[in-house]
């Protein structure tokens, strides 16, 4: 599988990342400048000067109010892209515009769009509303991946490696033990996997955090909406709780896990990483725990999908993989994901 889908949003940074100064991150192969602006705005647009293509990213370029100045041969751009001013002449080449991205900022993500501007519609931008909810702690981080995205999702839509991968942390024989639910729904284009455990170990991940012990009721349902946003939703409670019928879970802890999967390159992923829980609000004990337990675990998965990387990289052209019943959302990501960049 090769290349991105287009005409289609991606997490760019987090919003607290990006200030007024000049900041780079690479999306889909395309290298772009953000910088917020005085009024507070986030703006987008390539990293390469139109002149002589130095990143507009790369010192001594600078950020000067609301332009950014080039720091080879002085070219100023404002906050649209346009070029404002051209050393040693007045007059502007109409062409002197870099390409700008449409940029929203919403659920503690920065979003841009990648493809034609003219179909950037934000309402189609997946919402997870628990990053900045106050009934809700939340704690992020983001860890490089030197491999392709595809694998990544892959990983997060088969967490039976939870067992293996993750012992001590998060997996338990049960997780791997569970058969698992898929669908797919085609016209919102979100792939559903569930893994419902009624009696399961209590793994220190959540035993540490929650002040469970012994076994637990342990639910997780994933929903994945190609190409970027992916979301977990984890029920933990005592053996035999179940939700009442209004929807009210007074006796379960959830915790939110949200992955924003962004290809860098065709060989680089920014691999975002989310987790918010509705209990223990405002306890720092709990969140370094579940900050240092939660990474530790995202690079598990970084080391592994990086062997991993190296060996495809390596092997004859034409190897068939082995897929199973646990490999089903996988599967249907990967059909989904075929199509969208078969319409790019």
């Amino acid at each position: 599988m090769t290349g991105f889908p287009r005409d289609q949003w991606y997490v760019a940074a987090y919003g607290s990342e990006i200030g007024h100064d000049l900041f780079t991150r690479t999306v889909c192969g395309e290298p772009i400048l953000f910088w917020r602006t005085r009024a507070g705005a986030v703006t987008a647009m390539a990293d390469r000067c139109v002149h002589r293509r130095f990143p507009l990213s790369q010192p001594p370029s600078r950020l000067v109010d609301d332009q950014v100045v080039c720091g080879y041969h002085g070219f100023t751009y404002d906050a649209g892209g346009q070029c404002v001013a051209v050393p040693g002449q007045t007059r502007i080449p109409r062409t002197a515009r870099l390409s700008a991205y449409p940029v929203v900022e919403q659920d503690s993500f920065v979003w841009v769009f990648i493809g034609d501007r003219e179909n950037a519609d934000a309402s189609r931008i997946p919402r997870a509303p628990w990053l900045v909810s106050p009934d809700y702690t939340t704690l992020n981080g983001m860890e490089p991946l030197r491999a392709r995205y595809e694998l990544l999702v892959d990983n997060l839509l088969d967490l039976s490696h939870e067992t293996y991968l993750h012992s001590g942390y998060i997996g338990t024989p049960e997780v791997a033990a569970t058969p698992i639910t898929t669908e797919v729904d085609e016209d919102a284009g979100i792939v559903y996997v569930s893994r419902h455990m009624d009696d399961a170990e209590c793994p220190p991940f959540y035993a540490k955090s929650t002040g469970l012990q012994g076994r637990i009721a342990r639910w997780q349902d994933i929903e994945y909406t190609p190409p970027c946003l992916y979301k977990l939703h984890a029920r933990i409670a005592p053996v035999g709780s179940v939700p009442n019928p209004d929807g009210s879970d007074p006796d379960a802890f959830h915790v939110e896990v949200v992955y924003a999967i962004v290809p860098e390159t065709e060989h680089s992923t920014h691999n975002f990483w989310c987790v918010a829980r509705d209990f223990a609000l405002g306890d720092e004990e709990v969140s370094a725990f579940l900050a240092e337990s939660n990474r530790t675990v995202v690079l598990q998965d970084v080391a592994a999908l990086n062997v991993l990387e190296q060996v495809i990289a390596a092997e004859p052209e034409g190897y068939q993989e082995l897929s199973v019943n646990i490999d089903t959302g996988g599967l249907a990501a990967r059909r989904m994901l075929q199509r969208m960049r078969e319409k790019s």
